[in-house]
């Protein structure tokens, strides 16, 4: 295998695991969801969320910048929303 693909394997490889991880985190969430609707305790949390933000923030190692994890963790936040609830 030459360079460029080797690079691409990897880079596909990535895709698949950061794909999978989404699709988790929307599992778990659909879970969470559902708990707090039966416990009566409500859906969103914007300070949880914000929270969540600074804390990966904190525990990134790069070279994806703060700004970067915001906006990636924002997205996906935003994303995981509207899959579990359409909107």
């Amino acid at each position: 295998m030459n360079e460029l693909a080797a690079f691409r394997a990897q880079i596909a490889e990535a895709d698949r695991a950061l794909l999978a991880a989404i699709n988790k985190r929307i599992e778990l969430v659909r879970a969470l969801h559902e708990y707090k609707q039966a416990e009566g305790i409500p859906i969103r949390d914007e300070g949880r969320e914000e929270q969540l933000v600074v804390e990966l923030q904190c525990a990134n190692k790069g070279p994806l910048s703060p700004a970067g994890v915001a906006q990636l963790f924002r997205f996906v936040l935003d994303l995981t929303r509207r899959e579990i609830h359409g909107a």
